[in-house]
């Protein structure tokens, strides 16, 4: 079929149902569409004016790099998360993530796969380690002249002055 326009399709489609569709025998009811829906439709009520809020929960394990796997997109979770198993609750456009049924993360859903998404709330600073090296106890360094680390320098370079 073709159309020349949305209202010449709408048109097809309403003549399809009305002639087509609704008029014939429903092959698992056995009955007529039609009928049958003239029959039920006292008993329909309206939809809720607000939109249905369609979450999915599920558990997933906390990886040892402090990630969870959703969608397969991985999510940061904060380094003090204690439980390996979490509930993610998969909003349309955002994760949810509780441990003990307290919300501990929230990301904006990634699109595609294979995306990382860590919150730098969630890593605390690794310590500063000390770059200064300890000195050997035990034993005191020699004190030499200058002289003798320039002759050393030399016999290694193989520049050695001999008198």
């Amino acid at each position: 079929r073709s159309f020349r326009n949305p209202d010449d399709l709408n048109r097809q489609f309403r003549d399809w149902l009305d002639t087509v569709a609704n008029v014939r025998l429903h092959a698992t009811t056995r009955r007529i569409v039609s009928e049958h829906f003239a029959e039920e439709q006292p008993a329909l009520t309206a939809l809720p004016a607000a939109p249905y809020n369609a979450v999915l929960t599920i558990e997933r394990r906390v990886s040892h790099e402090g990630m969870v796997s959703v969608g397969g997109n991985l999510y940061s979770v904060p380094d003090a998360t204690r439980k390996r198993v979490v509930e993610v609750q998969n909003h349309p456009r955002e994760i949810r993530i509780f441990e003990d049924r307290v919300l501990i993360a929230v990301h904006p859903v990634l699109d595609g796969r294979n995306q990382r998404r860590v919150d730098p709330a969630h890593r605390r600073l690794a310590p500063v380690r000390s770059a200064t090296v300890p000195l050997p106890t035990g034993r005191e360094i020699t004190r030499r002249s200058l002289g003798f680390y320039e002759a050393v320098g030399r016999r290694l370079a193989g520049t050695e002055v001999r008198p």
